[in-house]
C-alpha cells in the first residue's frame, strides 16, 4: 500500500461519509470535520495536507472511517469524547455526550458559582456528563448523578475517578436512589432526559437508532416528556428555597417543555439558547414558591 497525501485521504474518507444513508447529514462540513477528527486520533496531531500518511496509518484510518460510515458514533469509535475542556471515556450502551449540551452545563454552572455550599444533582446522568464538567469548574459544589441504568453509573464512576474530580454517582430512579438529607437543600438539578416520542423512534437516523440504548432516546410517553412532567413534579421537594430545574429537550419540544415547568409552579420559567448551535434547548425555572 503506497502513501498517500493527506489531503487526499481526508477528501476520500468525506466523500465515503457523504455517500453513507447511515449517518445524518444535518450539519454542513460534518464529514469533512469528522474525516479530519478521526485522522488526527491515528496520527495523534493534525497533519500538514502534503504529509504523506504512512501505509500502517492509512490502513487503521479507512478502518475507522468505514466504521462511521455504517453509523457508529464517533465517540465508540475513538473511545471518548471532549465536553467542556474534560475527556469522558464513551462506551457503548451509554448515550454518547453531546456538544449541544454544553450549554445545558454551562446554566448550572452560572447558577452555582458564588453560592457557599453549592450542590448539583443530575438525573439521567448517562457517562456522567454534565456532572462531571460541574466538578471540574465548580469545584466546592457537592455533585450527585443518578440513572437507572448500571452500565451508566459504573462508567460515570470510573470517568470520575480517571479525572480525579469529586462527584457521587448512584443506580436509581430519578431522585430515588438520593441521601434523604439532599431533601430541600439542592440549588440546581439538571435533566438531559430521553425526549423522543415513542411513535417518532423509526424516524431517527441509524447512527443513533442502531447504536444507541433505546431507554437513552425515549421514555416511551406520546409526546416524549414523560421524565421532564416527573421530574417537574419531584424536584419542588429536593429544590431549596431559590434553587433551578434546568431541562434540555430538542428545540421543538422546547415550548411544551417550558409548559410543563409552568404548570408545575415553577417561577421564571424560560426557554434559553447557547452554544455554537444558538437554539433553543434548555428550560430554566425556579422553585415553586
Amino acid at each position: 500500500m503506497r502513501p498517500v497525501k493527506a489531503a487526499k485521504l481526508v477528501t476520500r474518507a468525506e466523500a465515503t461519509l457523504k455517500a453513507s444513508p447511515a449517518i445524518d447529514h444535518w450539519q454542513q462540513d460534518r464529514e469533512l470535520i469528522e474525516a479530519e477528527e478521526l485522522l488526527l486520533h491515528v496520527l495523534g496531531e493534525d497533519p500538514d495536507p502534503d504529509e504523506e500518511i504512512p501505509s500502517a496509518a492509512r490502513k487503521e484510518f479507512e478502518v475507522l472511517v468505514a466504521r462511521r460510515a455504517e453509523g457508529e458514533p464517533i465517540p465508540y469509535i475513538k473511545g471518548y469524547s471532549t465536553f467542556r475542556d474534560i475527556e469522558l471515556i464513551a462506551r457503548p450502551g451509554v448515550f454518547v455526550p453531546r456538544d449541544s449540551s454544553e450549554w445545558l452545563a454551562e446554566q448550572a454552572v452560572r447558577r452555582l458559582r458564588g453560592r457557599k455550599r453549592p450542590v448539583l444533582v443530575d438525573l439521567a446522568t448517562g457517562g456522567g456528563t454534565i456532572a462531571l464538567a460541574v466538578a471540574d469548574e465548580v469545584p466546592a459544589a457537592e455533585v450527585y448523578g443518578t440513572d437507572v441504568a448500571g452500565d451508566a453509573i459504573k462508567l460515570a464512576r470510573r470517568n470520575a475517578k480517571r479525572l480525579g474530580l469529586a462527584a457521587t454517582f448512584r443506580k436509581g430512579d430519578l431522585f430515588g436512589a438520593l441521601p434523604a438529607r439532599l431533601r430541600g437543600s439542592v440549588h440546581v438539578v439538571t435533566l438531559h432526559p430521553p425526549y423522543v416520542a415513542r411513535d417518532e423512534m423509526d424516524e431517527l437516523p441509524d447512527e443513533i437508532r442502531e447504536w444507541e440504548p433505546a431507554h437513552t432516546l425515549t421514555d416511551r410517553s406520546v409526546d416524549g416528556l414523560g421524565l421532564v412532567q416527573r421530574a417537574a413534579e419531584e424536584s419542588p421537594a429536593w429544590l431549596a428555597g431559590k434553587g433551578w430545574l434546568l431541562v434540555e429537550v430538542s428545540p421543538d419540544r422546547a415550548k411544551a417543555a417550558a409548559r410543563v415547568l409552568a404548570r408545575a409552579g415553577f417561577r421564571d420559567v424560560e426557554r434559553t439558547k447557547g452554544g455554537e448551535l444558538k437554539v433553543t434547548r434548555v428550560i430554566v425555572g425556579r422553585r415553586p414558591a
